[in-house]
């Protein structure tokens, strides 16, 4: 695996000829915070407002159990729990969708495009949570790789 610095290197390099066959792992966001089964919806929340719309949900060692959703905690107000005392287990889509690195963007756009699903956890052939990539990152590899208007 390439190291943060090389492979925001490589994102920004992307070319007209070879968006097509650019894959998640070179726009991905590597450094994602997630949550465990018993982390309590306002930590959540928190991390949220200073990072994506979704936080995934891992074990101890880091393999994908669910994700929590800006959707899932604004359901459990309206349903009338606090934040401070439901937890990510309580509340998450357990066996989420996610995308290996080696998948290609226009994969990933059709996907985007068949679902309702803004971002997704990016894991390993083990499930390990290793990034997470969203719609706006595949928006922004397409716009450098200047192929708009094409």
């Amino acid at each position: 695996m390439t190291t943060n610095k090389k492979a925001a290197k490589k994102a920004k390099t992307v070319t007209k000829k070879d968006f097509g066959e650019t894959m998640v792992d070179q726009v991905m966001q590597k450094l994602v915070p997630s949550a465990r089964l018993k982390t309590k919806g306002d930590v959540i929340a928190s991390l949220m407002i200073e990072g994506f719309g979704a936080v995934p949900v891992v074990d101890a060692k880091d393999k994908l159990l669910g994700i929590v959703s800006e959707h899932d905690l604004l359901a459990a107000l309206d349903d009338g729990h606090k934040l401070g005392v439901i937890a990510a287990g309580d509340i998450m889509t357990y066996n989420p969708y996610s995308v290996r690195p080696e998948t290609t963007l226009p994969t990933l756009i059709h996907v985007f495009r068949a679902s309702d699903l803004v971002r997704v956890p990016v894991v390993d052939a083990k499930d390990k949570l290793v990034g997470i990539i969203a719609r706006r990152d595949v928006l922004r590899a397409y716009l450098a790789a200047g192929v708009a208007g094409r």
